[in-house]
Order: structure tokens, then C-alpha cells, then sequence
């Protein structure tokens, strides 16, 4: 590829706007080719704050020649559909997570991915921030010993109410949304060998989704991994890693500013040391990421995208056993 990578993005989504369409616009590597939405007006007004042109409609995005990628912000609901067409149409995908509502659809969007070489990538932006490996060089340096249990928390505050991650037929509820977070950490520490071995979904009152959860997972040796989520809750974003001889904590674990300064607590012998790191732009990276997998031609591994979906299904059949569709079987009091 010569020249910057042109990249189409489909739908105008708040994470988009926040985001993604700046940390584009601010690559050197990138440029935005055009922004679709359903609203003309909407298109127009972020076309014109980051770039691009305005197109009226999501398949006229992908109707585009100058196209090469794509990033799909949709409501979960939709990332499936719109990711499958722009595959089918020779594009790369950068797609916002969960890659789809469903394990099996998301192993064959990856399957259509690697038969078309082409990059699919699900746009879970913590794994690129660099703390998170400086934590695995402790772990494999033994500074804690033998692992023996994670635990994670994701919880963030009340949304409005009319707001698409309270709706069931976009494809909202607080497990896809938030608890997502903690789920893809375990994975990223212990390994695709994890198990769900109990769950809970609760739905807050008047809510037609689960509005916090938790779940309880193992490896088949002797790691425990327990995790929380919810979206009406106080904000909390972190994990912990207990071992036989310490344990390592982090606070603002998921999604940090860009320049927040990142620390990790390291207890032993019943001292704590906190080790800083400079501060790393987790966006900046994903699309770094994202950007060099197109140029060189490796494709991402697919594996944890799978296994992170094959979990989700996981924690919801074992939150309501006997219920395909994992409809949740605790209601929260008012």
C-alpha cells in the first residue's frame, strides 16, 4: 500500500465522535475517506469536523471505490451485519465490540476475514495499552509467585434512559457493554483455557436488560477468576492478581485518558511498591494497530476474539440455565 490508509467510517456513534474519528484524524498513516449515517445532516456535520466526505446511508459507504477500510460503531446489534458487507466488498474491518451477538456468527466473520485475507480486528482498545504487558513481565518474572486468583470490576453510572445499551433488540445489556472488560482480562491474563463455572445477570427495575452481573471462572489448574460489571453503579475500573508470594493491583485499568499516568501496585511481604509508567494513548494504539496490520498483511490472531465470544455465551446460559436466549432470572428491587 502506498499512500495513507483511507478508512470509511459507518454510523456517527458517540464513541466514533469521541474517539476514534480524532485519533484517525490525528494519524499520520490515516485518513478518513468518508462518513456515513442514516442522517444526512449528522453525516455533514462530523464530515466536516474530522474529514472525509458525507454519505447518506451505510451501503453507500461501502459503494465507495477510494474505500479500503472500515470502522463500524454501530449498536451491537448491527456490527455482525455491516462487518460481513464490508468484507464481502474486499474491505478491512475495525469493528467496536462485541464483533457479534453471538459465537457462532462472530466464527464465521472471522473464517470469511482469514478466507479473503483480510484484517478483522474487534475494537477492544485496553489490551493495546502498555501496562498491561508490563504486568504480564511481572507475573512472568514471578514477582507474585504462582498465580492463584484474578479478580476484575467494571461498573460505570446510570445511562439516560432512552439511551441504546438499555435496549434488547439493539443488542444492549451491561454483559456485551461493560462486563466485557473484566471478561477479555481474565482471558488476556489466564489464557484461553478458562471455564465459566457460575454466573448472575440482574435486571434493574423497569429495565428490559441486565443491568449488572458477576461470574465466576477457573482454569483447569489452580487460578480462580471472579468478575463484576454493571452500568447503575459507581464508576470502578480495575483488576487484581494474587499469587503465592504477592499480588499486583491496577486502578483505571479499561479505559484511561490518554494522559493519565499509569501505576502498578505491587504487594509484597506486606510492602507496597508502586511502580509508574509513562502515560499511553490506548486509542492511539488500537488504530496504530489496526493501521499496521492492513499495511503489512498480518492478519490479527483470531483466537481470543473467538474465545471472549464463546465466554460471553458461556456466563449467559450459566446465569439462566435452561434459556437459550439467556434471558436473565433476577429482577433488582426498586
Amino acid at each position: 500500500m502506498t499512500g495513507p490508509l483511507r478508512i470509511g467510517v459507518i454510523g456517527c456513534a458517540g464513541i466514533a465522535v469521541r474517539r476514534m474519528l480524532p485519533a484517525f484524524a490525528a494519524d499520520p498513516g490515516i485518513e478518513i475517506a468518508a462518513v456515513a449515517s442514516r442522517d444526512a445532516a449528522k453525516a455533514r456535520e462530523v464530515a466536516d469536523r474530522f474529514g472525509g466526505r458525507p454519505v447518506h446511508g451505510y451501503d453507500a459507504l461501502l459503494e465507495q471505490d477510494d474505500v479500503q477500510a472500515v470502522y463500524v460503531p454501530l449498536p451491537a446489534a448491527l456490527h455482525a451485519e455491516w462487518t460481513e458487507a464490508a468484507l464481502r466488498t474486499g474491505r478491512h474491518v475495525l469493528a467496536e465490540k462485541p464483533l457479534s451477538t453471538d459465537r457462532h456468527r462472530t466464527a464465521r466473520l472471522l473464517r470469511l476475514a482469514a478466507a479473503r485475507g483480510l484484517v478483522l480486528m474487534e475494537n477492544v482498545m485496553f489490551v493495546h495499552h502498555r501496562r498491561h504487558e508490563a504486568v504480564r513481565r511481572l507475573v512472568a518474572d514471578g514477582a507474585i509467585g504462582e498465580p492463584r486468583s484474578f479478580h476484575a470490576a467494571f461498573t460505570i453510572p446510570p445511562l439516560p434512559d432512552g439511551d441504546i445499551r438499555y435496549d434488547p433488540h439493539l443488542g444492549g445489556g451491561a454483559l456485551a457493554d461493560v462486563g466485557i472488560y473484566p471478561l477479555r482480562a481474565a482471558l488476556h491474563f489466564l489464557g484461553p483455557a478458562l471455564d465459566v463455572t457460575g454466573a448472575r445477570l440482574v435486571r434493574g427495575a423497569g429495565r428490559q436488560v441486565e443491568t449488572s452481573g458477576a461470574a465466576l471462572l477457573s482454569t483447569p489448574g489452580t487460578v480462580t477468576a471472579q468478575i463484576t460489571f454493571g452500568m447503575e453503579h459507581a464508576y470502578r475500573s480495575s483488576y487484581e492478581l494474587w499469587g503465592s508470594e504477592g499480588g499486583i493491583t491496577v486502578d483505571r485499568a479499561f479505559t484511561p485518558p490518554a494522559d493519565h499516568v499509569p501505576v502498578i501496585g505491587l504487594h509484597r511481604d506486606g510492602k507496597t511498591e508502586e511502580i509508574t509508567l509513562a502515560p499511553h494513548d490506548q486509542v492511539a494504539a488500537t488504530v496504530a494497530a489496526f493501521a499496521a496490520a492492513v499495511r503489512s498483511g498480518t492478519l490479527p490472531d483470531p483466537r481470543d476474539t473467538l474465545r471472549q465470544a464463546e465466554l460471553l455465551d458461556e456466563v449467559r446460559r450459566s446465569a439462566a440455565p435452561g434459556e437459550p436466549d439467556g434471558t436473565q432470572v433476577t429482577t433488582a428491587s426498586t
